[in-house]
C-alpha cells in the first residue's frame, strides 16, 4: 500500500511539473506571437507612431517660419522610418506622458532626448545610442546664482520636468523644485534670467545653443560643472525584441554612413554628437 501511495505522488507531481512547462511554454510563445504581431501591425499600417515633446530646441521643437517640428531627433526618426520604408507619425506630449504613452502601446516609440539609465532600462528596450553627452548647469551669468559646485544647489530653485534623470540629480543635492509641464526653452531661460528660478540641470550640447539663441538674457553656463556622461536613444515597450532589432539595424547603418553625423551637425552648431564626449569630468 505504501508503494502504490508513492508511486502516486510521484505521478502527481510529474503532472504538476509537466502542467508548469506547458504553461511556461504557452506563455514564452504568447509573448513571441505578441511582439511580431505588433511588427506586422506597424509593417501593416505603414507608420510608427512616435512621442516627441515638439518644446525641446534642437531636439524636437517648431520651425520659427514654417511651424513645422523637426529638430536632431525629429530628422533621424525620419530617416530612419523611411529606410524601413514606414512614415513617421508624431504625437507632442510632455516627457511623463511620452513613458506612458509606450507602456500603454499608444504609440511605438519616443524620441526626445531621453537619456539610457538602468532604472529606465528595466522597464523599457533601448535602441542603440545615437547621442552622447554630459550635464551641464545653466545659471545667472552675473553671479553663477551662487553656485560654486553640485553641492551648492541645496535650497536654490532648480527648473526641469519631475522625471528626467536632470531633476533627479537636483533632487539628490537637495535642489527646491521648480517643475514645469512641457514648456519652451525660453520660459525656462527667463525664469533662470529673473531669478525665479536660480538653475536649470540638463545637457552640455542643448544648454550650448539655448545660450546663443538668447544673447540678451543673464544666463550662461557654470564654467566648473560637468556631470555624468551620458548616451541617449530611442525608448520603446519592454520587450520589443523584433522592433528594437529593426530600428538598431537601421540606426547602425546611419551610423556608419555619417548620416547622424551630418544631422547633428546641422542642429547643433557644427557639433557631432554621435561620437562620446572626451570632457574632462573631476
Amino acid at each position: 500500500m505504501k508503494n502504490i501511495f508513492s508511486l502516486n505522488k510521484t505521478g502527481v507531481i510529474f503532472a504538476i511539473m509537466a502542467f508548469a512547462f506547458m504553461l511556461a511554454g504557452c506563455s514564452s510563445s504568447q509573448e513571441k506571437q505578441e511582439e511580431e504581431t505588433a511588427w506586422d501591425t506597424i509593417k501593416e499600417e505603414g507608420k510608427l507612431k512616435v512621442a516627441t515633446s515638439g518644446t525641446l530646441y534642437p531636439a524636437s521643437y517648431h520651425d520659427s517660419e514654417t511651424n513645422e517640428l523637426t529638430g536632431f531627433e525629429v530628422e533621424v526618426v525620419k530617416e530612419m522610418a523611411k529606410r524601413m520604408d514606414l512614415e513617421a507619425e508624431f504625437s507632442e506630449m510632455a516627457f511623463d506622458g511620452m513613458l506612458t504613452s509606450v507602456q500603454s502601446g499608444k504609440v511605438d516609440l519616443a524620441a526626445n532626448d531621453i537619456t539610457m539609465t538602468d532604472e529606465r532600462k528595466e522597464k523599457f528596450d533601448f535602441s542603440v545610442p545615437y547621442k552622447h553627452s554630459y550635464g551641464t548647469a545653466m545659471v545667472r551669468k552675473d553671479d553663477l546664482s551662487g553656485i560654486k559646485s553640485l553641492e551648492d544647489l541645496k535650497g536654490k530653485k532648480a527648473a526641469g520636468e519631475a522625471t528626467t534623470t536632470y531633476m533627479a540629480v537636483a533632487r539628490e543635492y537637495g535642489a527646491e523644485e521648480v517643475i514645469y509641464d512641457n514648456a519652451t526653452n525660453d520660459q525656462y531661460l527667463r525664469d533662470v534670467s529673473t531669478g525665479r528660478t536660480d538653475v536649470i540641470l540638463n545637457d552640455y550640447y542643448l544648454q550650448r545653443l539655448a545660450v546663443a539663441a538668447f544673447p540678451d538674457l543673464n544666463i550662461t553656463i557654470h564654467p566648473d560643472i560637468k556631470f555624468n556622461p551620458v548616451s541617449q536613444g530611442i525608448i520603446m515597450k519592454k520587450d520589443s525584441a523584433k522592433l528594437k532589432k529593426e530600428i538598431d539595424t537601421v540606426l547602425n547603418e546611419m551610423l556608419k554612413d555619417g548620416t547622424i553625423a551630418k544631422i547633428s551637425k546641422q542642429f547643433f552648431d557644427g557639433a557631432d554628437v554621435s561620437k562620446e564626449t572626451n570632457a574632462d569630468f573631476k
